[in-house]
């Protein structure tokens, strides 16, 4: 396990799960500009499922702070490939299933945690497709990270009332146990913000872990794939022969983590693992052909992986559709 000490200082701007130092201070050109979307959602069917993919809002990332295994020059000349340039807009999605008798979210967004103008979005969107907080009865939380429990609470209590919280359960082992901290070198702003948010659910009684390939719902397995947390999971959702997988945080940069899965993050817990499970699933959904859900490409996030070469992969986002159904 690779340790970084600078994971541990005091944030300043924040991105996705850890802030930058104040040398590293961004100001994206849209923000700016004062240009702001409003609340976003985009809905489609699955079997007897109706899927909504929701925006959280985005963040700003400078890549050559948080992409490691990699150099600067890479991570430009990837993001040049893709039309882009250094620093980069993050999608923070999150999503909704309904199946007529539940409403389950996958992941929260960043509520509160990341200040004003970063994330914090998805109550609008979901009221913009007449959801109320009340009426979510269960969040499946693919990772212990800010940007996705982080909307579990708001001014301190259960922004969901009603919703029973499902996680891998070495997530809450983990980051539940702030002596983790010191021993691992990860940053406690982690821990804090863990115990603020989950472990309000879990006081409660409201949160309900599970084990590797475990049925959470009628139709939805969850599996871990620890590496980026000790807990991180997939949730495969299926109805009338139609699959989804929702990912989490196996993916950041479309621009550079598909053409080179080797790239990491500093937001891995576990580098090598959080690598060997990032370049295993792309190379298994390409394989199957197997639509996904990754909060933080671009929004709606949603799509399919192909393989370009042994271990370089593309991105393709679903057919968008905006019309009456036949």
């Amino acid at each position: 396990m690779r340790l970084r000490s600078f994971l541990s200082g005091t944030a300043v701007i924040l991105a996705l799960g850890q802030g930058l130092p104040a040398s590293t201070a961004i100001t994206h050109p849209a923000a700016a500009a004062g240009h702001v979307q409003v609340p976003d959602s985009y809905a489609f069917p699955l079997g007897d499922l109706r899927i909504v993919a929701l925006s959280d809002g985005t963040v700003p990332q400078d890549l050559h702070q948080l992409m490691t295994g990699t150099s600067p020059a890479e991570v430009d000349n990837l993001l040049a490939r893709a039309f882009q340039s250094n620093p980069v807009e993050a999608s923070i999605n999150a999503f909704l299933i309904e199946d007529g008798a539940r409403r389950i979210l996958v992941d929260t967004g960043s509520g509160q945690l990341f200040g004003p103008g970063h994330g914090g979005k998805l109550p609008d969107s979901l009221a913009s497709v007449g959801i109320a907080p009340g009426d979510i009865t269960d969040i499946l939380i693919t990772h212990i990270h800010t940007d996705h429990s982080g909307g579990l609470v708001l001014d301190g209590r259960p922004a969901f009332p009603n919703a029973t919280v499902h996680v891998g359960a070495p997530d809450p082992a983990f980051f539940l146990e702030p002596g983790n901290a010191e021993e691992t070198g990860y940053a406690p702003r982690y821990f804090d913000e863990a115990a603020k948010t989950i472990g309000v659910y879990a006081e409660a009684g409201k949160v309900r872990t599970f084990e590797d390939k475990e049925t959470i719902l009628p139709g939805i397995v969850g599996t871990l794939h620890p590496g980026h947390t000790p807990g991180s999971a997939f949730y495969t959702v299926t109805s009338q022969g139609q699959s989804i997988v929702f990912i989490g945080d196996i993916i950041h940069v479309a621009a550079v983590q598909f053409p080179d899965p080797a790239i990491t993050i500093v937001y891995d817990l576990d580098p090598d693992a959080a690598r060997a499970v990032r370049s295993a699933a792309f190379t298994d959904f390409a394989g199957g052909r197997q639509l996904i859900a990754a909060p933080h490409l671009p929004f709606p996030g949603v799509g399919y992986i192909r393989a370009e070469s042994e271990n370089s992969f593309s991105w393709h986002s679903l057919e968008y559709r905006n019309r009456a159904g036949e």
